[in-house]
């Protein structure tokens, strides 16, 4: 088989595994994700931003741009070295390979944003609820498009949805 239909599997193969996996790549708007950033959560240099499937980046070059700290988590090793590339200029971003149901985030982590989909939406909610819970202060988490089905909105701004989760109370072991 010439080289060319095997990079063409790869990148179908790449692109196939994330949908079965997290959810499929759709790129965010610009324009939208700055309106989220600014009337919806305002994002400052004491944030630490995680992107769950991070896409090519352009949530953590616009939270960048605010000051914060943004960190992506992305399954498609394809879309990660495009998000570095385009990220290159920014020293406060990074981008990983990893499934973010299986990575712990980092314990300075303020906001979470997620383009989710709504089969995950329960797991996402326990998720950012254990996080929290380690972090030991509150962490908000911004979806576009998709509502958490146990919680209402603190805040909403168009097709993006703001909700805080606050610490549960760790349970003392009985002796």
């Amino acid at each position: 088989m010439p080289w060319w239909l095997w990079a063409i599997l790869l990148v179908f193969l790449a692109f196939g595994f994330v949908v079965v996996r997290g959810a499929p790549y759709v790129p965010s708007h610009r324009r939208f994700v700055r309106i989220a950033f600014t009337e919806l959560y305002p994002l400052s240099k004491d944030d630490v931003l995680v992107d769950l499937g991070s896409g090519d980046g352009i949530v953590l070059r616009l939270a960048a741009e605010k000051g914060a700290r943004a960190i992506g988590y992305e399954l498609n090793p394809i879309l990660v070295l495009l998000s570095r590339f385009l990220s290159r200029e920014y020293p406060t971003v990074s981008t990983q390979t990893a499934d973010f149901w299986r990575t712990e985030m980092p314990l300075k982590t303020t906001v979470v944003y997620a383009f989710s989909v709504s089969r995950d939406i329960p797991k996402l909610e326990r998720k950012l609820q254990q996080t929290a819970t380690a972090c030991g202060h509150p962490v908000s988490l911004i979806t576009y498009g998709a509502k958490l089905k146990n919680r209402e909105p603190v805040k909403m701004v168009h097709a993006h949805a703001l909700y805080v989760f606050t610490p549960e109370p760790l349970q003392q072991a009985e002796a």
